[in-house]
């Protein structure tokens, strides 16, 4: 019998910025959104306090001096650098891993039971992922994945489980099930959970009751795999190797709005090369190329300007050079003056693999340089420097507003915590 197991880290976002900060232990904490604009994290004390994800943080800064609450703006160089830790010491635990999200993964345990109890194990996993990166994970358990998702839910949710859930048992499942609401199951959103409650099914239970093949034909064939899952049925495998992407988006809203054209090549250029990068991560070529941009959409007293170009490149390329090229001069097909315009960005699709390019012989065009955006790609990572492109400058009013940024502790050089 398979066994799954997911493994999620409890308030990611405000942990990893407690984590070099211990003097925040029991203060809460939020985390903002691109621009400083609205919670999209926030601690266990945060939460216990009212605050709720997803507002503007201009509408609780009264809380926010009342409470003491610590804010932060997003810092994804640590994030994604300490999921990438948390990750590493699952892959040594567990025989297959899918890593589903930024704080989440999927383990396979299937035989380990042979050799240790469960929740011993699940326990151990807590342990070394604490211990090692000081974030403080809970543990699912179950024969399918969307059981083990559940089980993650009654880990989180009930202090006497210790952090980890075992629903290997029929007679367990049947308990989180029948206390459990029908839109905490995993696939089940707020339309479906509302049509589902119409129906009378109002319990994860209550939905695994449902006739299989019926629900199939009313609603879906993922509602059918899903009522499969909750009764032990594994129909979802583990996805050890990530689907390649099919396109790639690099944008973000403006910290002021952009009136110059100059400033806006800059953003597109570093949105380019962004892009760029992304896509030499995923061994990927493109071939198709957009660029948009638009004014603010809730600002009724100003004029509204929005639109997009495309374009399909000579041949399949990854390099910056050539991406840049391009974008610059889409830019201008579509640049208007006399617009205050609050985002931009650009798409990039239509992949192939990288390996056995073939170029155009009729078509004179510069030759990728690969082992150049290879050696930038080297030292960007690092740490240590930042190589760009002039097109992309580096003054960049423009930039994100991100005013409560924490130190990137643990991927920037000049970040390191220094000890007195």
């Amino acid at each position: 019998m398979a066994v799954f197991a997911l493994v999620d880290c409890n308030n990611f976002y405000a942990s990893c910025e407690r984590v070099f900060r211990p003097d925040l232990n029991g203060k809460p904490i939020v985390v903002l959104s691109n621009n400083d604009g609205c919670v999209v994290a926030r601690s266990a004390e945060a939460k216990a306090i009212g605050i709720k994800m997803g507002v503007p943080i201009h509408t609780i800064q009264d809380a926010i001096l009342y409470h003491n609450i610590q804010v932060f703006s997003s810092n994804y160089a640590l994030y994604g650098d300490m999921s990438a830790r948390v990750s590493s010491i699952l892959t040594e635990l567990a025989p297959n891993i899918e890593i589903y999200s930024i704080d989440e993964s999927f383990l396979d345990l299937t035989g380990i039971e042979n050799c240790i109890d469960l929740t011993e194990f699940g326990l151990q996993i807590r342990q070394q992922v604490l211990k090692q990166t000081g974030i403080t994970v809970c543990v699912g358990i179950a024969p399918t994945k969307t059981l083990a998702k559940l089980a993650n839910y009654g880990a989180k949710k009930y202090p006497a489980t210790k952090g980890v859930a075992d629903l290997s048992s029929q007679v367990r499942q049947k308990r989180l099930l029948a206390i459990t609401p029908v839109d905490e199951v995993w696939g089940v959103g707020r339309k479906l959970s509302s049509k589902l409650k119409a129906l009378g099914i109002h319990t994860a239970l209550d939905l695994a009751q449902q006739n299989p093949k019926n629900m199939r034909k009313q609603f879906s064939v993922v509602l059918e795999r899903t009522i499969r899952e909750l009764n032990g049925e594994s129909c979802l495998e583990l996805e050890d190797a990530p689907q390649p992407k099919q396109q790639i988006i690099c944008s973000r809203s403006f910290g002021k709005k952009i009136t110059q054209l100059d400033e806006m090549s800059e953003a597109i250029a570093g949105y380019t090369a962004r892009a760029a990068e992304k896509l030499r991560q995923e061994n990927q070529c493109c071939q198709h190329l957009t660029v948009f941009m638009h004014t603010s959409r809730f600002n009724p007293n100003e004029p509204n300007y929005s639109n997009s170009v495309s374009s399909r490149l000579l041949a399949p390329t990854d390099d910056s050079r050539t991406l840049l090229q391009a974008s610059q001069f889409l830019l201008k097909e579509i640049w208007r003056d006399d617009y205050r315009y609050a985002k931009a960005g650009v798409i990039l699709n239509d992949f192939s693999p990288k390996t056995g390019q073939q170029s155009d012989m009729f078509v004179c065009q510069e030759y990728p340089r690969p082992e150049l955006m290879h050696l930038i790609d080297k030292l960007n990572q690092t740490g240590k420097r930042q190589i760009f492109f002039a097109r992309e400058g580096n003054g960049r009013a423009w930039s994100m507003k991100r005013q409560h940024l924490s130190p990137a502790y643990t991927t920037s050089w000049l970040d390191l915590m220094k000890v007195k």
